[in-house]
């Protein structure tokens, strides 16, 4: 394969994504099942009108980013998400402006979140502004692996940290944020 086939190969994970009623209880129970303390990441995400997928540009507060293209289905429960990742290291507000003129913005998320690390799998625990707190798994593929071996992952983390079906959600916090609003 040229270099050229190469970069446009997709990584993908399988996520799940839920409510979470105490954030300090979920955190210990990463702290456990990780072994570490969870690493704290403020993030804003803008969200650009894409008529497929989605596509954000993730700010960090040391001035860098992720241009971040994904696309999953919205259903409760494990679900393949495939993405794009391209970091950007200077002129980071400049790309936010052109993406604006070029796709035009669809809505800002901004979250505290607390990454833990348990084998392939990152275990996102957030607080969204404006929508409360929750719960990412992100179970990251490896070449041949199978959906079912990444589902099967990520339903034995829900059962260590506690989280019940009745807790999934289906959506993107930007779909939540302007349901809201």
């Amino acid at each position: 394969t040229t270099a050229l086939s190469q970069a446009s190969i997709m990584a993908s994970n399988v996520e799940i994504k839920a409510r979470v009623s105490d954030i300090e209880n979920l955190k210990r129970l990463a702290s456990e099942v990780s072994g570490q303390s969870g690493q704290l990441i403020e993030q804003e995400d803008t969200f650009f009108l894409c008529e497929k997928g989605r596509l954000k540009f993730r700010k960090f507060p040391n001035g860098q980013g992720e241009l971040i293209f994904y696309s999953r289905p919205d259903q409760a429960g494990p679900k393949l998400s495939s993405y794009h990742i391209t970091r950007v290291t200077e002129n980071v507000d400049d790309l936010i402006h052109t993406l604006d003129l070029s796709y035009g913005i669809r809505g800002v998320v901004q979250k505290r979140r607390y990454l833990y690390l348990v084998g392939q799998t990152r275990v996102h625990v957030d607080t969204v502004d404006n929508l409360g707190d929750f719960m990412e798994l992100e179970v990251v593929m490896k070449k041949d692996q199978t959906c079912e071996e990444g589902e099967a992952i990520a339903q034995d983390l829900m059962t260590k940290l506690g989280i019940q079906k009745t807790d999934l959600i289906t959506s993107a916090y930007i779909d939540m944020l302007q349901r809201k609003n």
